[in-house]
């Protein structure tokens, strides 16, 4: 009778081990030392920071329905990552004040907050509808996109951003808006046009020529301001350069290499001059990494006399 009892139970024991799905781990151990603003703000004194990050994983998929969800752990503490539940064609996600479909400008920094907390998601046949909501302000965000697979795709979103939570250091937008976009295909050329409806109306348009490792792109909006880009792509090697003319009169070049386990970058930007920029947003930033094994160390500097070095371990 015992031997009947524990097979019984270590066959229903097997039985939900087999149906718990799947589990992984990731994280990193980081330590920087410098001085490295975001955005608009600055940070005036160089000292060593540390951080530790570890992400637990969980899946279950042995019906119809699948489920995932995470669960972050850092120098500050823990938190609940996504929960994503699928099944079929629709998607539906929570997390909480993470997701991008909403999106204020910070007042402190100049950077994009989301503030985003759940999104209903569905694709099929070329057709893909999200909507995407915040619990505290009633906020919300909708997008259709229609991508047959032919040469031309259209677009449709309304952003509704009017009642932003203020006291959270989130700046309240104007007005909601509704915006429209078609990309056409036709041998070596894309076409691209949107427009939407604010209260001063914006419009884009562009035409990208594709020729090898060259891509030039020439692009227009509503405020007259002409654009032309060149783009070249060749081994381990990334190029671009751009022009504004008639307004902003701005100039932006980059410059990546990859060589095995070296990487080299640079990047400047004449329009980040004009109100100070820190951090990876500054007028000039250079940058260089180094990979070894699961270690990188990277190197960065800007033009307002920041620097940064870091040493990172990721599992």
């Amino acid at each position: 009778m015992k031997k009947v009892l524990l097979t019984t139970t270590a066959m229903a024991f097997a039985t939900s081990m087999a149906s718990a799905g799947d589990m992984a781990m990731s994280g990193a151990i980081k330590l920087t030392y410098g001085s490295f603003g975001t955005g608009s703000a600055p940070v005036a004194t160089e000292s060593f920071t540390s951080e530790a990050d570890l992400d637990v994983a969980a899946t279950s998929a042995g019906g119809n329905i699948s489920m995932t969800g995470t669960l972050e752990l850092d120098e500050s503490g823990s938190a609940a990552g996504p929960v994503t539940i699928s099944t079929g064609s629709l998607t539906f996600t929570y997390d909480a004040n993470d997701l991008g479909a909403l999106a204020r400008t910070n007042a402190a920094d100049g950077e994009d907050d989301n503030y985003g907390d759940y999104s209903v998601a569905f694709a099929a046949g070329g057709i893909s509808v999200s909507y995407t909501k915040d619990q505290e302000s009633s906020d919300n965000a909708m997008s259709v996109a229609y991508a047959p697979g032919g040469a031309l795709s259209l677009s449709l979103s309304t952003v509704d951003e009017t009642r932003a939570d203020v006291s959270a250091g989130l700046v309240k937008a104007t007005a909601a808006k509704t915006t429209v976009g078609a990309t056409y295909v036709t041998g070596p050329y894309t076409i691209a046009l949107s427009g939407n409806d604010a209260t001063v109306q914006e419009w884009d348009a562009s035409v990208a020529m594709a020729s090898g490792d060259t891509t030039v792109t020439v692009s227009s909006d509503e405020t007259e301001t002409m654009k032309v880009k060149i783009g070249y792509t060749s081994g381990g090697m990334t190029a671009s350069a751009s022009q504004e003319f008639n307004n902003d009169d701005e100039t932006e070049i980059s410059l990546s290499y990859t060589d095995g386990a070296l990487t080299f970058g640079a990047a400047h930007d004449s329009g980040q001059g004009k109100t100070a920029h820190y951090g990876d947003e500054a007028q000039m930033v250079v940058s260089a990494s180094y990979v070894d094994g699961d270690v990188t160390v990277a190197a960065k500097g800007t033009d307002q006399d920041e620097m940064e070095v870091s040493v990172t371990f990721a599992f």
